[in-house]
């Protein structure tokens, strides 16, 4: 009788990740990433922020548009952790009744979606723009560079204003608040252009001579085929930083145009709005009310903005 040989059984493998999230962990931008406290702070911040904006039905206590929820005996009631604030409302209420956390979410939704709503619109005219400039030359490079160079000799504010007064006057009275928002998206994305075709007119002009836009030419490609499949995605990296700390100044920008009240009406509160409103009662002893909608807005720039110098940095090759 022959002893049985036992057999061993292969240990199971884990399953390898897929291979673009190995590529990504395995990145010199992840490594930078991980050794950066501060980014890493920064990007949990602005995901909190971002977060908190988008799941604002859920997650705010109130609906603050909900008039059927809303009291005027509750207006101007101050902190939870103050003499006469109630729980109910963490960060007190402002002159109309509503909750101010929940306020401050809900208006976030709206400066997050005119921020990112304008950087798309603003990246999508620069960056095609400056690819028609870098690649053709000549006169077509002229005419859009001073073009370019008269929009940047306004601040952005100021065209902002003019884009705004300009629709306000041409357009009925009664369509102002329907599409007040998209005016403000719209004022935001043309004063913001340049930048991006600056820059991706330098990129260009540098790629178009490389040999394999030559050999891309040689083949026959058309030049709107080569500008789109070989140029674009070589000069993509400084327009994603541009678009970054783009994304922060289109948010203090819509916040300027809405506490100069040409922004979003009130009945779609921003930050920016929030502020304006709560200015009025800052003096007379309801700091609440313009306080932590500007703190909100503080640590939502500050935070994108240091992700975007960290992106700037680490994208570029000279400091590695």
């Amino acid at each position: 009788m022959t002893d049985a040989i036992p057999t061993l059984r292969p240990a199971t493998a884990r399953p390898a990740p897929p291979g673009w999230l190995r590529r990504a962990f395995d990145s010199d931008l992840w490594f930078s990433f991980s050794r950066n406290p501060m980014v890493v702070v920064s990007a949990i911040v602005t995901l909190l922020c971002v977060g908190s904006a988008v799941f604002a039905p859920w997650v705010a206590p109130h609906d603050p548009f909900d008039l059927r929820t809303i009291s005027i005996l509750d207006n101007n009631n101050p902190p939870a952790w103050l003499e006469g604030g109630e729980w109910r409302f963490p960060l007190g209420t402002d002159d109309q009744g509503r909750d101010m956390l929940s306020a401050i979410l809900y208006g976030s939704r709206v400066s997050l979606l005119v921020g990112f709503s304008a950087v798309l619109f603003s990246l999508f005219l620069g960056v095609t723009l400056g690819l028609i400039a870098g690649y053709v030359g000549g006169t077509v490079d002229a005419v859009i560079m001073r073009i370019t160079d008269v929009k940047l000799s306004f601040p952005a504010i100021l065209i902002a204003l003019l884009v705004d007064g300009i629709a306000r006057a041409a357009l009925p009275r009664d369509v102002h608040g329907s599409i007040a928002l998209y005016v403000v998206i719209f004022a935001l994305g043309i004063a913001g252009w340049p930048a991006y075709a600056r820059t991706v007119r330098g990129s260009t002009m540098v790629e178009r001579n490389k040999e394999y836009v030559q050999a891309a030419r040689i083949i026959g490609l058309h030049p709107w085929l080569i500008m789109l499949r070989h140029v674009l995605p070589n000069v993509m990296g400084p327009v994603l930083v541009l678009a970054t700390l783009g994304l922060s100044a289109a948010i203090i920008g819509e916040a300027s145009l809405s506490f100069l009240g040409v922004g979003v009406p009130a009945t779609q509160p921003s930050l920016g709005t929030l502020i304006r409103i709560g200015n009025d009662f800052l003096f007379s002893g309801e700091w609440w009310i313009t306080i932590f909608p500007g703190t909100a807005l503080v640590i939502l720039v500050l935070a994108v903005n240091l992700l975007g110098d960290w992106l700037r940095d680490a994208l570029n090759p000279k400091l590695r």
